[in-house]
């Protein structure tokens, strides 16, 4: 055998993977790692044979990229009906808003004048007298109590209200 045959035996075998070696693990100089590209290899850069597709794929997506305009419609008619129903939402959304405001309002109103009602009327009772009352009605006017047989009671069966009649109507 001479020496510029080539042997492909274990020798070939080791010195390519050292060649690989040093070319994968390369040391780099400076404070930045580089990616290192991936070595290609005669495997990687075999090409798969593209395929036909058969005659029913190629069928079923061609009608898929067609269009009609039926079909085309149909999107233009969901469309705007997704369009009204939602403007018709926001627009009810606003609505409710606004009124939810107005009931505030209006409820803070209605406990402000509840709470002058109060006071005018604390007011107004804080400044009867009753005992002035009582005398004006006994001494002034000639009032006089009510006798044991003067008091007539009656019972209402409606819970509603009662009306008094006098004896001359």
């Amino acid at each position: 055998m001479g020496r510029n045959k080539k042997r492909y035996g274990r020798d070939t075998y080791d010195n390519r993977r050292r060649q690989d070696y040093m070319e994968q693990e390369a040391y780099i100089y400076g404070n930045t790692v580089r990616k290192p590209e991936p070595v290609r290899t005669k495997r990687d850069q075999r090409q798969t044979p593209v395929r036909k597709p058969r005659t029913v794929v190629r069928k079923n997506r061609d009608k898929a990229r067609y269009m009609n305009a039926g079909y085309v419609m149909f999107l233009v008619a969901a469309l705007c009906s997704a369009a009204y129903i939602l403007v018709n939402y926001i627009q009810l959304q606003a609505h409710l808003t606004n009124l939810t405001k107005i009931v505030a309002i209006r409820e803070s109103t209605l406990n402000d004048l509840k709470v002058k009602n109060d006071e005018a009327y604390n007011r107004i009772i804080s400044g009867i007298d009753l005992e002035e009352i009582k005398r004006i009605a006994l001494m002034e006017l000639g009032m006089v109590y009510a006798q044991e047989g003067q008091i007539i009671e009656y019972e209402n069966k409606s819970a509603d209200y009662m009306r008094q009649v006098t004896e001359n109507e």
